[in-house]
């Protein structure tokens, strides 16, 4: 039982599951242990409740996810309470997939932090193909500093995320203010910062709320948001600095958002034709719904190929490319049958997203809902069908679903405020925009399960999905 624990912990298990898995293993294999689940640590009660000693273990593990890894625990767990694998046999699996080191090294994930970083800034900000390899490169050197200085360094991991923030945007900022209009800021600082958005964690606290598990639920919520309030801030700070450093840089910035004005001087005449009114008047006109602006990136009809938005045939297999680079990223052996259906379960989920953006554009939240329906009856019908793990077989998907709705909701940044105050209203809205797609999110897999579940015999063993 403690080293079941531990595995779903430390592989990234959907946490308000895993009370009830652990107690239907203990009520099947007669353990008498009772379980409490706060964040990162589950506490162990084995003994009768009657009696006035018992034995209490604290089990703590800093959850990141590894889908082959899960996915094996997961095999360990339904042959065990099958009775199909005995105990000790189980305990030592279980013992193997703890001590086994990361399926793939550091550059390899570094290159598919690349990877998904240069297709979600197409994908989901309307970047270009030239702020497609920029926002690979921060992507890249995001992910090497998370994996190599931020788990040596406890006190640089403290500040990683906000250091990554400000160095994201302060070289998104330098190039997006390089006279004409070659590079795009909103795409490429949006799409640099995308891996370490805190939309898991916030779809995970909503999962707990709705399952009635207020602490947890709780807890990781405020925590997000609080974080995703520094994010923001760390944003804001990075593109300050250099146009602090860089005086030209803020000329230029308020040349091309001048060029969205238009100013006319001239007095009144009555139409009857008497005498003008005295004195003159100045007029100016701002055009708010610029054409050209896509995704929040200015793309003129005559530029060439390479600094427009890509055609739409690409996403063929743009979106297949993200699904199976952030399947890898997240550990998933390359030679498995279970990686292709999570590439198909995750354009499913896109497909349906885009459809439900072409009807209802602008509700991030609705949106979300529905390519989670889809995403989630796909996972849930394979569980029940093919026998496979409905949750790592939809959490490619769902991890689409986050940055897709952000990037519908108008993506990270929405606007060049410096005030203070503006800075932490433009994160708390950034916040906001994360919470509906989660909450979206959420409302969609739950209803799936009740399409799936509500017939059929009951399950054994506790359900292991969202």
């Amino acid at each position: 039982m403690l080293k079941l624990a531990k595995c779903l912990l430390a592989f990234g298990a959907p946490s308000h599951r895993i009370e009830s898995q652990l107690a239907t293993a203990s009520q099947i294999l007669d353990a008498r242990a009772s379980f409490v689940h706060i964040p990162n640590i589950i506490i162990v009660t084995f003994g009768d409740e009657d009696m006035t000693s018992v034995e209490t273990h604290f089990v703590k593990a800093n959850g990141r996810i590894a889908l082959t890894a899960l996915q094996g625990v997961h095999i360990v767990y339904r042959k065990v309470l099958h009775d199909k694998m005995t105990v000790e046999e189980g305990t030592r699996r279980l013992a193997s997939i703890l001590s086994a080191p990361p399926i793939y090294s550091l550059l390899v994930r570094c290159f598919l932090a690349f990877v998904c970083g240069s297709t979600i800034c197409v994908l989901a900000f309307g970047g270009s193909v030239i702020d497609m390899g920029i926002s690979g490169v921060c992507a890249f050197v995001l992910q090497y500093l998370g994996l190599s200085t931020a788990t040596k360094s406890a006190t640089y991991a403290n500040v990683y995320e906000i250091s990554i923030a400000i160095i994201v945007s302060f070289v998104a900022r330098a190039l997006g203010t390089i006279p004409g209009r070659l590079f795009c800021y909103n795409a490429i600082a949006s799409a640099g910062v995308v891996l370490i958005l805190p939309g898991f964690t916030i779809l995970i606290s909503a999962l707990e709320l709705t399952s009635r598990n207020v602490l947890c639920g709780s807890v990781r919520m405020v925590y997000a948001i609080i974080y995703t309030l520094f994010l923001g801030f760390g944003l804001t700070i990075g593109s300050d600095l250099y146009l602090v450093l860089n005086k030209h840089a803020r000329h230029n910035l308020d040349k091309t958002e001048a060029e969205r004005y238009t100013i006319y001087h001239g007095t009144f005449h009555a139409q009857n034709g008497t005498s003008p009114v005295p004195g003159g008047a100045i007029f100016g006109f701002a055009q708010t719904n610029d054409p050209h602006i896509v995704n929040g990136c200015y793309r003129e009809p005559s530029w060439p190929w390479w600094r427009k938005e890509l055609p739409w045939w690409t996403l063929f297999f743009l979106v297949p490319t993200y699904s199976l680079c952030s399947s890898l990223s997240n550990l998933q052996r390359l030679r498995s049958w279970q990686l292709l259906v999570m590439v198909l379960f995750a354009c499913c989920a896109f497909v349906a997203n885009r459809l439900s953006n072409n009807y209802l554009p602008g509700k991030s939240d609705i949106i979300s809902a529905c390519g989670a329906l889809v995403i989630g009856i796909l996972g849930n019908v394979y569980s029940r069908v093919m026998r496979g793990t409905a949750f790592t077989a939809m959490v490619t998907g769902v991890l689409f679903l986050v940055p897709s709705g952000i990037g519908q909701g108008g993506g990270l940044l929405s606007s060049d405020e410096t005030s203070s105050s503006q800075q932490y209203s433009a994160g708390l809205q950034l916040a906001i925009r994360i919470i509906e797609v989660a909450i979206g999110i959420t409302v969609g897999l739950f209803v799936s399960q009740i399409f799936v579940y509500a017939l059929g015999r009951r399950k054994n063993a506790a359900h292991f999905a969202f």
